[in-house]
Formats: structure tokens, sequence, C-alpha cells
């Protein structure tokens, strides 16, 4: 399993300290955050694509080239790219880029955005969300798969004789995770083509998502990939690790408060019984993981969200140390014993 990190660029208000980061200061935290999560040994850093406040990341594959620079073996991913807003010419182009530049160590996951407001922005109807996600990846994955595409759809202006430049590293597309929160279409979507499917595992019940796995699953063996236990499941989480779950709770409890979305779910200890949130010590985490595995069957992605409601530098990188020093070791072990 690979264990990461994911975030989608937010600027949130501390609301124990009273501070409230620039946008200056958010990117070059979210850079030493990429650095960090390197060096305590993670696997994968995830950024997601927004263009609305109080989100910074807007340009992705920006920020990804920039910490590619500065890191050596972590895998750059994005934990949103938009499918339905983006022109598939320029994720092509922008992410065989990003490979070329990273040496390969890029994919992507797309998703179709959690914002309406967004889709006339870019001169798009929410309405056709999913049909611009399909239609989308159908055109990206023959800009990827063919040096010459002909193309007309309903979307875009058709292309002819179009060669997307650069190509694929080694000829080899970056992996594309789909993203999903409510949406079968997508894990369909991933299903039909063999890619990665992701739930994001954030403000929900586990058993909620797991319908979704079960799906995908499903779908992946009848379109003729392999058995159901070969599909290729990524899941995500909130994590606010500390030695002892008393200091990890009392902590956490004003930043799950601040935050609308995660404080909707109920009372802190109804959000770690029944969602994806994980707080506690480093063998409740492990302990956690291993119940998501209950839930969703062997998986090969964990990434998770560790600045939710504006918790602070100091604290993020407290909780990548414990990941890489007691976390990721134990849960290893767990793994190769529930496997042998």
């Amino acid at each position: 399993m690979e264990i990461g990190i994911f975030g989608v660029g937010q600027i949130h208000r501390d609301p124990v300290n009273d501070v409230m980061p620039t946008e200056y200061d958010m990117f070059h935290e979210l850079v030493r955050r990429a650095v960090h999560a390197e060096q305590a040994g993670l696997d994968v850093y995830a950024i997601g694509e927004h263009h609305n406040p109080p989100f910074i990341s807007s340009a992705d594959t920006t920020m990804l080239a920039y910490i590619a620079a500065k890191t050596n073996r972590i895998t750059l991913s994005t934990s949103t790219t938009l499918i339905t807003t983006n022109d598939p010419v320029r994720i092509a182009e922008e992410f065989a880029t990003l490979q070329h530049l990273s040496s390969g160590r890029v994919d992507l996951m797309l998703g179709r955005g959690n914002t309406a407001e967004v889709y006339p922005w870019f001169g798009r109807d929410i309405r056709d969300g999913i049909p611009l996600a399909i239609e989308n990846y159908a055109l990206l994955r023959r800009l990827w798969d063919e040096d010459v595409v002909d193309w007309q759809g309903q979307f875009r202006v058709p292309l002819a004789g179009f060669t997307a430049t650069p190509r694929p590293l080694n000829g080899t597309p970056p992996f594309v995770w789909h993203g999903s929160i409510r949406s079968p279409e997508i894990a369909e979507q991933a299903a039909k083509y063999g890619d990665g499917f992701f739930v994001n595992n954030l403000f929900m019940s586990v058993d909620y998502f797991a319908r979704y796995v079960d799906f995908y699953r499903q779908r992946y063996t009848e379109h003729g990939h392999g058995r159901p236990e070969d599909a290729i499941i990524g899941a995500g989480a909130v994590l606010y690790v500390r030695r002892n779950s008393q200091d990890a709770i009392r902590e956490f409890a004003p930043y799950y408060y601040g935050h609308p979305a995660m404080s909707s779910t109920g009372t802190l200890e109804d959000a770690i019984a029944r969602t994806g949130l994980i707080v506690g010590s480093p063998a409740q985490v492990v302990d956690k993981i291993m119940g998501f595995r209950e839930k969703f069957g062997d998986y090969q992605r964990q990434l998770f969200a560790v600045d939710a409601g504006g918790v602070p530098e100091k604290s993020v990188l407290e909780t990548l140390d414990l990941l890489g020093e007691e976390v990721v070791p134990a849960l290893r072990t767990q793994l190769q014993t529930a496997a042998a």
C-alpha cells in the first residue's frame, strides 16, 4: 500500500491562534510539506485543483513541477484535476511535460469538481458534468495513446491530424485515478478503462463509500480486467495523530468544530466512529486503516488530509513525522501479516 498526503490548497484561519495565512505563505508551506513528506518516507504527495476562494491551488502542474525540482523520490499527483472544465488537450500536454520534468514521478486524479460556479467560468454547464467527464476522458486517452488523432465530439471543436506534444515519457501515459464522492458513472468509467478508483472517504460514513468500491470491483471484472480483488483502489481520510489519543482529541477538537463540512457529521466522537476521520495514537491509526480494508477490501493507496480546519504547519509536520516513524512501519507489518 502506498501512503501519502493530499490536500486542496485551502486557506483557513487557525481557530486556536487566530492566524490567517497569506497566499504566499500557504504556497510555500505546501512545498515544505511535500519535501517533508518525502523525508519522512511517505510515498505520495497530491494537491487538488480549485479556482475559487478559499483555495489557491488553481495551477497544480506548476506547483508539482516546482516540487519535483525539490524532491527525488516521492510520487507527485493531483487530488483533483477537473476533467469537466479543462481542455483534454491541455491536460495531455501539461501532464506529459510534468512526466518528463519529474522523470516519471507523476500520476493524476480526475474529478468533476464540487463547486457549481466554476462551470460557467469556463464556459460549461454543470448539468453536463457527467457527459463532459466521459467525453473529455475518452479524448484524453486517445491523445496519449495515439500519435495522430482525428476527433469530433459534442463539447469541443474537432481535431484533425493532431499530435499532443510532448509525447508521454517512454510511450507510457501517467497513471489515472478517477475520484468520486457520489457518482456511479465515474466508478463505471474507471472500471471500463482499468484505471484506479479513489473514494475520498471524507465527511460521510465508510459504509457509504464501500458501496461504490463494491460496484467498481464488480464492473472492473465485467470489463475483463481481472478479478474483483485485482481492482485498483485508493482511499482518503482526515488525519490527526499524536503519541496518545487524549492529546490528539484535545488538540484537534477546535479544528473539527471550526470546520463546517467536518462538524456537520455530528460530534467529533461520532465522526471518528463512522467516517474516515482518524484522530488518535499511531496504533489507533493503524487499526482504523485495517478497518478500512475490511470495508474496501485490499486497496493500493491511502492518502491523508493533514491540515483540515487550519491545523498549523508545526502540527502538520509533527503528524508527518509520526506517520513515517511509527504508523507506516507498523502498518506495513500488519499488511504483510494479513497477506501471509
